[in-house]
């Protein structure tokens, strides 16, 4: 009897045993194969949501360099307020020194023609 209880004992310890080794020799497998599954499926949206934030990017740069220059001239525009004020002043001070004098005209044919004798 003691025979039996022993065999049995020997018997579990050993089936235990082996289905340890079997989980243990298995389970990194399944679950590498798993991971491969998983990347192959979600791989491609990454690559196309990378694809779509590399064009984002693309698009912001343009964006950015566009405000940055729109800004910069709107800066040298209020830098040249001082000339257009110097513009202004020249262009009133010619008015009005051209209300004063009578325009001349180059091409204006003379009224009166003088003879010089020979």
């Amino acid at each position: 009897m003691e025979d039996q209880e022993m065999q049995l004992k020997v018997k579990r310890v050993t089936d235990k045993f082996t289905e340890s080794m079997y989980v243990l020799a298995n389970e990194p497998s399944i679950a590498l194969y798993r991971l491969q599954e998983h990347v192959r499926r979600s791989l491609p949206e990454l690559v196309q949501h990378k694809t779509d934030m590399q064009s984002w990017e693309e698009q912001s740069q343009g964006a950015i360099y566009t405000v940055e220059y729109a800004c910069s001239a709107v800066k040298s525009m209020t830098n040249s307020s001082l000339y257009f004020k110097n513009i202004d002043g020249l262009v009133r001070q010619a008015i009005s020194l051209n209300s004063v004098k009578p325009a001349i005209n180059p091409n204006d044919t003379p009224t009166h023609t003088s003879v010089t004798p020979p």
